[in-house]
């Protein structure tokens, strides 16, 4: 397993998505989403399989969350989540082409 869990420092989920991994000694990658975002191709990953309104933060405290409702492309929202990484839900784990957006055990005992 390849796993990759993006997070913010102060998110609870991220810490409890660690936690778990560790607990089954299962080594991961783990990436502070808000000093150094995703890249195009980790975005377009996790957003195939996820769906793109699943992984955007909609009670974010930043003032662009409300804006990315309007916004009509979902192009357009995708380069708004890159320019602001803190727009994306966390905790962001990623096993190669699957990928989970919270804290989700249950999913993450079937790619062991």
């Amino acid at each position: 397993m390849n796993i990759q869990i993006f997070g913010k420092s102060k998110c609870f989920d991220t810490k409890k998505a660690e936690r778990w991994f560790k607990e089954r000694r299962i080594k991961f990658q783990s990436i502070d989403v808000v000093k150094y975002g995703m890249s195009a191709g980790e975005l377009r990953s996790v957003r195939q399989a996820c769906g793109l309104d699943n992984i955007i933060d909609w009670d974010s405290k930043s003032e662009d969350a409300a804006l990315l409702k309007y916004l009509a492309s979902d192009d357009a929202k995708a380069e708004k989540l890159m320019d602001d990484p803190r727009l994306l839900k966390t905790p962001i784990v990623r096993n190669g082409k699957k990928a989970t957006v919270g804290y989700c055990p249950e999913v993450w005992e079937k790619w062991e």
